[in-house]
């Protein structure tokens, strides 16, 4: 059984994590299987935006090490995401402007826990990240995080760019960061509402993510090497969204 996430195992036990809201990050089943309950598991699924994946029956043998799985297997997050309006309405009640951060095609849970660690910190009201092509939030995250992930909320969100969109709508503006930014972070105004954006360290942010933002921002290279760890980078924006609100009594 993989340690880096909490499996749930056959096909009550997924039902009643499902009917319960429990959060998980994806339910396996197995190929062919649409008999009984699996239906119900799936139509559930589907419903709350869970993403359901066809395997072999030899994979669901793997992950549930030996306990009978009656072709369902779930992933777990260690604790519950919420939802961007949840996140919003931290950030209104504290009477503070908003203070996002959106990991796009961030596959490292190692950078993401560390990151959430670094969120923490920095005062970001929550943490974004895709349903697709991104880590979830799994044990190794939360072990990165150092405690963080019980203070940071984090909601999975679908299509990214929608998303950004609605919250542009909302008056956040969305800053990416990338090597071929148009000016050096700490030149950008970050003391308003806004979203920063991180993508992976091999491709960065995807095409779609990146024509949503509002504008892009780099981090100035003088060595040898052209990028720097994603969250080293992603904690050189959030601080500076720091420093900068505090001059300003934000």
């Amino acid at each position: 059984m993989s340690e880096d996430a909490e499996i749930i195992v056959g096909r009550n036990s997924v039902l009643e994590a499902l009917k319960a809201g429990r959060s998980l990050n994806k339910i396996f089943v197995a190929k062919g299987e649409r008999q009984g309950s699996v239906r119900e598991i799936i139509s559930q699924a589907r419903e709350q935006g869970i993403i359901i994946q066809e395997v072999d029956v030899a994979k669901l043998e793997q992950l549930s090490a030996g306990v009978r799985h009656q072709g369902v297997v779930a992933m777990a997050a260690p604790v519950a995401y919420v939802e961007v309006d949840d996140i919003l309405s931290i950030a209104y009640g504290k009477n503070e402007p908003p203070f996002l951060v959106l990991l796009d095609e961030l596959a490292d849970p190692h950078n993401v826990g560390a990151i959430l660690r670094t969120a923490d910190a920095s005062g970001v009201h929550g943490v974004l990240i895709p349903k697709r092509r991104s880590c979830p939030l799994t044990q190794t995250v939360a072990k990165t995080s150092a405690g963080a992930v019980e203070h940071v909320p984090v909601a999975r969100i679908g299509n990214v760019s929608q998303n950004l969109k609605a919250l542009k709508k909302q008056g956040l503006w969305v800053v990416g960061a990338d090597m071929d930014g148009t000016k050096n972070y700490y030149e950008a105004d970050l003391t308003g509402p806004v979203v920063i954006v991180v993508g992976s360290e091999g491709a960065g942010m995807g095409r779609l993510t990146k024509e949503a933002c509002d504008f892009i921002v780099k981090i100035p290279m003088r060595g040898q090497i052209a990028s720097l760890n994603a969250s080293v980078a992603c904690s050189l924006l959030l601080y500076e969204v720091l420093r900068q609100r505090e001059l300003n009594g934000k």
